[in-house]
This record gives structure tokens, sequence and C-alpha cells, in this order.
């Protein structure tokens, strides 16, 4: 399945629902695009999308410097997976393509 587009990406973390828009586009299995949330906007690092599954990488600064790990499946115009952010735990993400 395609992941092109433009993503409403929503983390359920402990510090509640964390809401961006995620652009993504796929080249011969390598994925770049951007992010853009309450942090600002930031490129996507990492990027790899096998089929249906895809992942990548952001790094923020707030509440904490870590790096934020995706990994999730696409199924039409929704995306679902699991985040890992470092030393907290993974955590659930849905999508939507907008």
């Amino acid at each position: 399945m395609a992941v092109d587009g433009v993503w409403n990406v929503t983390v359920n973390s402990p510090m509640g629902a964390q809401k961006s828009v995620v652009t993504l586009k796929n080249a011969g299995g390598t994925l770049t695009g951007t992010a853009a949330g309450a942090q600002g906007s930031m490129d996507i690092a990492n990027g790899k999308a096998d089929g249906d599954n895809v992942s990548w990488a952001m790094s923020i600064t707030t509440p904490f410097p870590m790096t934020l790990e995706f990994a999730g499946t696409v199924s039409g115009d929704s995306l679902n997976g699991n985040v890992k952010a470092g030393s907290f735990g993974s955590f659930p993400f849905t999508g939507t393509r907008g």
C-alpha cells in the first residue's frame, strides 16, 4: 500500500494525545518527509518502507531530548503502530491520511 501523502498522526503518550501532521514520500524503499506539531517542523530520519510496513525516527528536545522511533503498518488511509520514546517505553500511534 502506498504510504505517500499527508497523515494526521496521534501518539497516545502518558502526557496525553500528541498530535502532528506527517508528510511521507516513499522512493524505492527509502521514506522521507517532515513532521509538524507543537515542537515545530522537522525532517524525519532513517525512513524505510517495505510493503505495508513503514518506520522512521525524529529527534525532539521537549519535554526531554530523545529520539522517537516510529514503526507502523499502512492499511488504505489508516496508519497504526508504536513509537519508542527512549527509556520511557513504547506508546501506540494512529494516523489517517488527510
